[in-house]
């Protein structure tokens, strides 16, 4: 749970640093200043959430928290918001440690996109099989970096300490250049917009309440303290010594590029086995920080998706218990994003920190709607305490919502309006989602008790390529169904050979099929040939169907398909797709009343066997070939069945 918190340590004050580029060499002196209220801002936001998770020990994402106590809008605010937060923290999380990467290894700068795309991909692929020791494996990296991160930056300090502010670099960090502008507010403010993305995955703990064993509240809160504790001071520790080292942030797009993390090691430790430790294990923590979102993401899916508001297939578990189609989701988006932005993370970064703050200025908000709640249904000696618990609450709404103001305005011609309009169209979706499933449930929901007005069997339609044994398997079914039985054969001839093959077909129809059925005293089953203009399978079928409708007085029409079933990537080539092009027609355009059922025909289908055994056996009376379910090849048709 403290990947994305911990994780976002390394990329926020570099955010924010970037900021500060037109100050020169003065840069690094006002980090300080812009670190400040963000780890104020960061301690608001662990005593609010600290007391969400007591009034929700299961689960206090926001989404629930605005769902039961802002209201439906509120929630799909909420949960618009966080899955694009979601999106985005894969892709600044991987992009970021591909930046770190390439800081340790400039000969791969060329390949930043391809690197990103490919950490996609295994983190996706290994999200995608499951694993219940995830947390373990992943474990690992994140107190690697906490060590080695926090062991460097309690040298560097030490050696700033003991050089009274004066402390000589192993490695010197590149020259800064002079000043093109002067120090102002908005300017601060803008630094201080970029540096908030280091409080992302802050809520994790909340969302994730049911991961944790009994006492569920007291292992959240150890967690909770633990996160904000840590970050706080890696943020504290960077800033002091980027001030320290003046060490600046570099455009990521140029060669020489290095990130402030990468300049920060080199400063206080050199560039030996000390610093690819470090480096290492920043990679490893920020490129592993996307699987929070790998696991939040479907989860919050499947929620939305059980309230309706989302497809239903978000909901199901796959083989392995992973929710497969929102983590194929999340993994496409993040790629369309890191192939925009061509995997850079300062022009990811604008985008960001809206979503995360939206979702903390929504939960308090939703907060303060419980505790306000709780306070007028509890007994009087216990008001005073869920008066406290609203106040804490307020305070974390007051503060969030103009740290998000600020942001919007910061960021907003810098990219923040993509996801100022992306936001508005994700509800739309959603509302527009459930609004189909309302529809849905209103038209098939039952009217009235069930009667019985038209008992009739159905008329039976057999779309048929010629007499073989998938016309045979589907005439069989047919016949137990309903006496009046049809099939359609489509000649895609004209002239001479047209009439050759429509005689032959009707002659082995009557002889084949039509006779066998009156000798056992069944209705013969008809044959109609229809000529299939410019070679169309689809529309003669359906205009016999609505003229069949038309003369049938109201009765019922099932058209059954034969088709084989295709077991193997191959077979799909090398088959026609005509019995599913015309499956699709019938069911976009046929009428209510139409009926269309599937005829599978499997290759290694015991029927199949019978009959390869009963051709290769004695002779067979031709007459009883029907009637006893044991029939006999036909020549008349030599190509694929469908």
């Amino acid at each position: 749970m403290g990947l994305d918190g911990l994780g976002s340590s390394s990329y926020g004050p570099e955010a924010a640093l970037s900021m500060l580029i037109p100050l020169g060499a003065a840069g690094p002196l006002y980090i300080g200043w812009v670190v400040a209220p963000i780890i104020g801002l960061l301690v608001i936001l662990f005593i609010s959430y600290w007391q969400t998770i007591r009034a929700y020990p299961n689960n206090g994402g926001a989404y629930i928290v605005a769902r039961e106590n802002l209201g439906t809008n509120a929630s799909l605010l909420a949960a618009a918001a966080l899955m694009i937060d979601y999106i985005l923290n894969v892709a600044v999380g991987i992009s970021a440690g591909v930046g770190a990467l390439v800081s340790a290894i400039p000969s791969l700068h060329a390949h930043i996109l391809p690197l990103c795309l490919a950490i996609l991909l295994i983190i996706t692929l290994i999200n995608l099989r499951g694993t219940p020791d995830a947390g373990r494996i992943f474990a690992l990296p994140t107190y690697l970096f906490v060590g080695s991160v926090g062991a460097i930056l309690l040298v560097g300090i030490g050696k700033a300490v003991a050089a009274a502010g004066h402390p000589v670099p192993v490695v010197t960090p590149p020259a800064l250049p002079p000043g093109s502008e002067p120090v102002t507010a908005w300017l601060l403010l803008r630094s201080f917009a970029s540096g908030c993305t280091a409080m992302t995955g802050i809520e994790a703990v909340s969302n994730g309440m049911s991961a944790f064993r009994e006492p569920t509240v007291r292992y959240g809160h150890r967690t909770l303290a633990a996160i904000v504790g840590i970050l706080a001071a890696l943020l504290i520790g960077i800033a002091y010594l980027t001030t320290m080292f003046d060490i600046g942030a570099m455009d990521q797009t140029a060669e020489n590029y290095r990130s402030v993390l990468s300049q920060l090691v080199a400063a206080v430790v050199g560039n030996g086995a000390a610093y690819y430790i470090a480096m290492a294990s920043a990679l490893a923590v920020l490129t592993l920080s996307a699987t929070t979102s790998f696991i939040d993401f479907p989860r919050m899916c499947r929620l939305v998706a059980e309230d309706g508001f989302l497809p239903k297939s978000f909901a199901i578990a796959g083989r392995r218990l992973v929710f497969s189609v929102g983590i194929l989701y999340l993994a496409i988006v993040a790629g369309i994003l890191l192939i925009v932005f061509d995997g850079i993370t300062d022009r990811l970064i604008p985008l960001f920190a809206i979503g995360a703050f939206l979702t903390f200025a929504l939960s308090q908000l939703g907060m303060v709607v419980h505790w306000r709640r709780e306070a007028r249904a509890a007994e009087p000696g216990r008001r005073h305490q869920h008066h406290l618990h609203f106040w804490i609450n307020l305070v974390g709404t007051i503060a969030t919502s103009a740290a998000l103001i600020i942001i919007l305005i910061a960021k907003f011609s810098e990219g923040a309006w993509i996801t100022v309009l992306a936001i508005p169209l994700v509800i739309a979706v959603l509302k527009a989602i459930r609004h189909y499933y309302d529809e849905l449930a209103d038209n098939v929901r039952e009217a009235a008790p069930f009667t019985i007005d038209d008992a009739r069997p159905p008329i039976m339609l057999i779309a048929s390529v010629g007499w073989d044994r998938l016309t045979e398997k589907a005439l069989r079914l047919a016949l137990t169904l309903s006496p009046d039985v049809i099939a359609i054969h489509l000649t895609r001839l004209s002239g001479p050979e047209a009439e050759v093959e429509d005689r032959s077909l009707r002659e082995q129809w009557r002889t084949l099929v039509q006779q066998p059925a009156a000798a056992v005293g069944r209705v013969s089953p008809r044959l109609v040939i229809v000529q299939a203009q410019y070679r169309n399978v689809h529309e003669p079928i359906l205009k016999f169907v609505q003229d069949l409708e038309r003369r049938s007085d109201g009765r019922r029409i099932a058209v059954l398909i034969p088709e084989v079933v295709k077991q193997h990537w191959y077979q799909y080539i090398l088959h026609t797709q005509h019995a599913r092009r015309l499956r699709k027609q019938l069911l976009c355009h046929g009428s209510p009343k139409l009926i269309v059922v599937s005829i599978p025909w499997r290759l290694d289908s015991s029927d199949n066997h019978v009959s390869k055994h009963v051709e290769a056996g004695a002779d067979t009376d031709r007459t009883a070939q029907f009637s006893t379910n044991q029939p006999r090849s036909s020549p008349i048709h030599e190509s694929q069945p469908e």
